[in-house]
Formats: C-alpha cells, structure tokens, sequence
C-alpha cells in the first residue's frame, strides 16, 4: 500500500500521524493537470528548531521519526529542494529512515541534476509575463522591468529572458552595471526603438554589493526589490520611464508544463523502483535525457549556480542581449 503524508514531516509530528492512502482512484486525470501539491506541504522552518505558538522553539524529529514507524513505512520518497533534502536526511540517519528524493524546486538550483520538476513550469509563467508586458512596453514607449525567483541562481530569468525576447538580462552570477544597461538602452533608442524589456533574478546585487530585501509582517526578511532599485538607477540618470512587475508566487502555482509533467511522471516511476529494489539514500536525476540517481548527499552537497561558460550565456551574448560586463 502507498501513502501520502500530509503536509510534509508536519503530517508525521503530528499524532495521529496524517496520511491518505494512494491508489489509482488518487490519480484522477485532473492530478496532472494541477499545479502545487495536492498533499499539502510546510515550510515553517527546521524541524530541528520548529517553532511553536508560545514563541519558543523544539526539536521535534523523534516525533517525526515516531510517525514514520508507528506508520510501519518501509520507506519515504521525498520530494523538494537542497534545503528539505538536507533536514530529512539528518532525520533519517538520527531515526533509520529509509529514504528516495526527487528533485523539486523552481530555481533548478539542485546539483547533479539537470532540471528539477517545476523549473520549466516557472520558466513559462515568467516567458508569458514578457510576452505580455511587450505589449504595453511599447504601446509606452517604456522600459519594462520584470523580477523574477530563482534565490542565488540566474536559471529563471536565463531562460525566460532568452525566450521572452528581454533585452537586458540580469542574473546573480554576472556582475553588471547601470551604466551597462544604459548603454543597451540607448542603442536600441539610436536604432529607433523606444521600448525595452529587462528581466531581472531576484538575488541579482544593488552596485554596493547588497541584496534587495524586503521585510515581511512575519518578522521574515527575504530577497525582492531589486528590480525596483534598477528602475530608480536608470530613471535618475536618464529620461528613460520605467515600469517595474515582481512576479512572484504566481511562478510557483501555474499548471505544470508538458516538460514538468513527463519529468514528474519519469521520477516518480524510478523513484518507487528505487524503493522496490531497497536503493535508499539515493537522489533521482535528469541527465543526458534519462532518469539516473545519485548518493542524496551530492544533491544537497552540489549548489547549481549558471557557468559563465553556460551556453545560454553565450546565445544571450550572440543576441545582442546586455546580461552583464562580460564578452
């Protein structure tokens, strides 16, 4: 029998353990078709150091380890980013957790494997953005300036920039200049186009060096605002409007794209061939257009940034696209 926890390791503290069995009735037609997970999911911090309503903080993964085997689960499949990646296997080897992990973020930031399910999804929801904002760039005669996710990795707006056809593309890896981009900007001007589009990660630094944050009600203080710091550099310098969208979660909630959707199918097949083989410890991957797997440690170990040398750095180059003071 299959199971579905709930909410992620939440499902496991939690007593009863919350779970749902799996069965081809699960598996409607329409589960494909959705974005996000159907299971539910958390992110409220380490379970190490979880926090809880008066404010304090417990360490509660033998409540975690307690569900799993009060479950009688001969294994788990986990599906995330490095980050979940990291805190279940320290689970697993504190309380003899058999483990499987799928890769599963839309930074495509997970080493050893080529994409990770959601990239392609948040890539398509940010080309379409682009697509839109096209349109009223130059009914405008505006600079457009989109930011995109993608925490310290350029994938997002590497791919969607190239795609969405963006004039200057900005990622974390590539240092740039507000000069830089005013030069593209002004060349394009001189060839008598008037409108422009700039795709920006959200990790991308200000020229001082520091990230863009913003300061939630939660107390949390996470990446966003580097695509408004852009906008007000260009327009102190020069006549140029500028009009800036952060796309945010919507990249996260789209329906899944036709690459996400045969990825997600291809991993979760090996990964349950994986646990019918007792394989445990081991990360699924993509590479070379098939479905191989690693040790989990060099998924959590391996950050995958984009190489200078990446061949979309160079098609964005070849195009004329400015993605920093590079050549």
């Amino acid at each position: 029998m299959f199971t579905g926890i709930l909410e992620g390791t939440v499902g496991l503290m939690e007593r009863p353990p919350r779970y749902i069995k799996l069965d081809y009735g699960t598996f409607s037609g329409n589960l494909i078709r959705q974005g996000g997970t159907f299971l539910g999911t958390t992110n409220k911090g380490n379970p190490f150091k979880y926090p809880m309503p008066d404010g304090t903080f417990k360490d509660r993964t033998t409540e975690i380890v307690g569900g799993y085997h009060e479950l009688g689960l001969d294994g788990l499949i986990v599906i995330g980013g490095d980050g979940s990646m990291k805190i279940i296997k320290e689970i697993a080897d504190k309380g003899n957790l058999n483990i499987v992990a799928i890769p599963k973020t839309i930074d495509n930031d997970v080493g050893a494997t080529e994409s990770s399910i959601g990239f392609h999804t948040a890539v398509d929801v940010a080309t379409n953005a682009l697509d839109n904002l096209q349109f009223t760039a130059a009914s405008h005669s505006r600079t457009m300036i989109l930011e995109v996710m993608g925490r310290d990795a350029g994938h997002i707006a590497l791919n969607a920039g190239i795609a969405g056809g963006a004039d200057v593309i900005l990622i974390p890896e590539i240092n740039y200049t507000i000069d830089g981009i005013i030069k593209k900007l002004k060349q394009l001007n001189s060839y008598g186009i008037k409108h422009s589009l700039i795709v920006v990660a959200e990790a991308v630094k200000q020229e001082n060096g520091k990230n863009s944050t913003v300061k939630f009600a939660d107390g949390e203080t996470r990446l966003g605002g580097i695509g408004s710091y852009i906008a007000s550099k260009i327009m102190n310098k020069t006549n140029i409007e500028c009009r800036v969208t952060t796309l945010g979660h919507v990249q996260r909630g789209a329906p899944p794209s036709t690459q996400d959707r045969i990825l997600a199918s291809a991993f979760g097949v090996y990964a349950v061939d994986l646990l019918a083989q007792k394989k445990f410890d081991r990360m699924v991957a993509w590479n070379d257009r098939k479905v191989v797997d690693f040790p989990i440690q060099m998924g959590i170990e391996t950050y995958k940034e984009v190489e200078i040398d990446d061949s979309l750095v160079k098609t964005a180059l070849a195009l004329g696209i400015y993605i920093g003071d590079i050549s």
